[in-house]
């Protein structure tokens, strides 16, 4: 006991930029209380910046919100906010929303023993302001190369929002319909109006995904996942 917590107290910082394992990567993360969110991509580490509001927090509740309703009339459906997945030995991101199938309803993802995601949730948004770079770059590759069927990016600034469908190996972004809506191919009934929501029109939004889930094919998913 006296010899962990030894090691534990003398472990170096976790900095952005470290080359590291996974399991050191755990190690010193959890020895550094005072830091909120660090990701590990590609065996590199990545030490979030300080959250503005405008660009970060607001646009994140917005995505919540919306989500949160699809997934509380979904069961079998779950969805958490900046989890700690485990993908594969060099990435361990820390997504901001992941919205994912329970493992007895036959996703792709598990509960490890220590209470943390691992394997690849069926849809993972990220919230890209002064992490651009990486969203849309080394860790678009990573969620691919993983099998994240489907993932957003919003990429707050330029006030735009991208949605990629995993098909045949790849990403493929996916067009709002003629009627402005986007429908997720993963979660029957998971609607958006894309315009809404980033004009911060929530009305909107919640009138969309609510007809979503009123419609068969939400109905046909949630009896699949029973069985």
């Amino acid at each position: 006991m006296v010899r962990e917590y030894w090691a534990q107290k003398h472990l170096p910082p976790l900095e952005s930029g470290d080359r590291l394992t996974r399991p050191e990567f755990e190690r010193r993360y959890a020895a550094a209380p005072h830091i909120k969110k660090a990701e590990l991509i590609e065996g590199i580490v990545y030490v979030a910046s300080p959250l503005r509001h405008e660009q970060h927090g607001k646009p994140h509740s917005r995505v919540i919100t919306w989500l949160g309703v699809y997934q509380s009339l979904t069961p079998g459906v779950d969805l958490s906010v900046e989890p700690t997945v485990r993908l594969d030995l060099d990435n361990e991101p820390q997504p901001d929303v992941v919205l994912f199938i329970e493992p007895d309803a036959g996703g792709q993802t598990r509960l490890s023993r220590d209470g943390y995601i691992e394997g690849s949730p069926e849809l993972i948004v990220e919230i890209a302001a002064s992490s651009v770079a990486i969203d849309t770059g080394s860790k678009k590759q990573v969620y691919r190369r993983n099998g994240v069927l489907e993932y957003v990016i919003w990429q707050s600034y330029e006030n735009k929002i991208e949605w990629f469908c995993l098909i045949d190996g790849d990403y493929r972004l996916l067009s709002p319909s003629a009627d402005g809506i986007i429908r997720s191919g993963v979660f029957p009934g998971l609607w958006l109006a894309v315009e809404a929501l980033l004009n911060n029109q929530m009305v909107r939004v919640l009138e969309v995904v609510q007809a979503g889930l009123k419609s068969p094919e939400h109905d046909a998913f949630v009896q699949q996942l029973k069985k």
